[in-house]
């Protein structure tokens, strides 16, 4: 059975470690920040356009946590990547069709 350290993954330079987890920590604050304004902002507003931007800033804290789980090795480099790129093109969709259903 496989035990839950808050260690880093051996492909981590342990000299920079604590750099890599502030700016995780960070991003993440701040991402969850963000996503919390915009379910108020559609909470509020309840319009479509509203909806599409905050699934895209709950797709930036998705991003965030697949970040810190591949430091911590539970998510495989490549998948980091794979699924990195995916968000980032759903992020990109739903603002673009966000900015094109608009009136």
């Amino acid at each position: 059975m496989r035990t839950l350290a808050l260690v880093p993954a051996e492909w981590v330079d342990r000299q920079y470690a604590v750099f890599l987890f502030a700016g995780i920590l960070l991003a993440g604050i701040g991402t969850v920040v963000v996503f919390a304004l915009g379910v108020a902002a559609y909470a509020r507003r309840r319009e479509f356009h509203y909806l599409l931007i905050t699934l895209a800033l709950g797709a930036l804290v998705v991003r965030t946590g697949i970040g810190l789980a591949t430091v911590y090795g539970l998510v495989p480099m490549t998948m980091h990547h794979l699924l990195g790129h995916a968000l980032d093109f759903l992020v990109s969709a739903l603002v673009l069709y966000a900015v094109y259903s608009t009136r």
